[in-house]
């Protein structure tokens, strides 16, 4: 966090200047204020809320590649959406359509985080639950692909674009979602941050030292479902930032201190978030956030891999 608050201070003087709209034509202030100032903050949300998430299932699970989308909740918002796509009619409206859309990716995203958190009342190993989150995932993706064959061309149209992931259609009432499904999972992981510390040593060592395991395991599945089931229902199953924000974390923190690690996580996913969105929009014709996520993602996670030797 000390290495992260300079480049934060640096950073004020420009945003104020940008909010209070200095050098910006009247259409020009309307087109920031309504349409780029909130997919900005659903950017920034999301990416901070998938780096808290990430921080927790990398820890929790002992793996460097562990990720928030592994436990069946983007499997499960897929799939709520998917049959979404089949009641829709062919009339609807681009946004009855996409409202319906969110609303059953959330229903989805609720059912399976709750599978999982069920799930992990009942097992006893860390890696039992992660592979139960993953088949989860895996079962509700086939189901899903059997939704869509049943879907009309319009509707999959509306669901494709979900799929590939937008800032943009979040809306106030998702920010305000958004915002405190961040504040909750915040919350819940900094409470456990010590706990996720003596996780690292193992299950063994975290139960001798006083951790119940179920506990921690049901907490963390907990928050890490509220965060990232908001997120891929409003803004699709935008990936790589929970995988990719964590390592760059303890990199520029320079510590594996979960005190330190879930904030940073938190400001460095939320950084990702906001330059891929912005790295979406440079063209003439913006592409996919989900597309530029990966793009950016993927080599950060390699590079930082690379260099662990892991």
């Amino acid at each position: 966090m000390k290495r992260i608050l300079p480049l934060l201070l640096l950073l004020i003087p420009a945003a104020l200047d940008l909010l209070s709209g200095n050098g910006l034509s009247l259409p020009g202030k309307e087109v920031f204020w309504q349409l780029r100032l909130p997919r900005m903050a659903a950017a920034l949300l999301c990416g901070g809320a998938m780096g808290i998430a990430g921080a927790q299932m990398q820890a929790l699970f002992r793996n460097p590649l562990a990720d928030p989308h592994l436990m069946g909740i983007s499997g499960g918002a897929g799939l709520g959406a998917s049959l979404a796509a089949i009641g829709l009619g062919a009339g609807v409206s681009a946004s009855t359509g996409t409202g319906a859309l969110v609303a059953s990716a959330f229903a989805g995203a609720l059912v399976g985080s709750a599978i999982i958190v069920g799930v992990s009342l009942k097992v006893r190993s860390t890696a039992t639950l992660l592979l139960c989150g993953v088949m989860l995932g895996f079962v509700c993706s086939a189901l899903g692909s059997i939704a869509q064959y049943s879907a009309g061309e319009e509707s999959l149209k509306l669901y494709y674009s979900w799929l590939s992931g937008s800032f943009a259609t979040v809306g106030t009432r998702g920010l305000g979602i958004l915002a405190f499904a961040l504040a909750a999972g915040f919350i819940m992981a900094l409470a456990d941050a010590s706990r996720l510390d003596l996780v690292l040593f193992g299950d063994e060592f975290a139960a001798s030292a006083g951790v119940s395991m179920r506990g921690i395991r049901l907490r963390t599945m907990l928050s890490t479902s509220i965060m990232a089931g908001a997120v891929t229902a409003f803004c699709g199953p935008v990936g790589f930032v929970g995988l990719a924000a964590p390592h760059l974390a303890r990199r520029i923190a320079g510590t594996s201190v979960h005190r330190q690690v879930l904030p940073s996580s938190m400001l460095t996913g939320a950084g990702l978030a906001l330059f891929a969105d912005a790295a979406a929009h440079i063209g003439a014709h913006p592409i996919p956030v989900g597309s530029t996520m990966a793009l950016v993602g993927i080599p950060l996670v390699i590079i930082l891999l690379w260099r662990q030797r892991l």
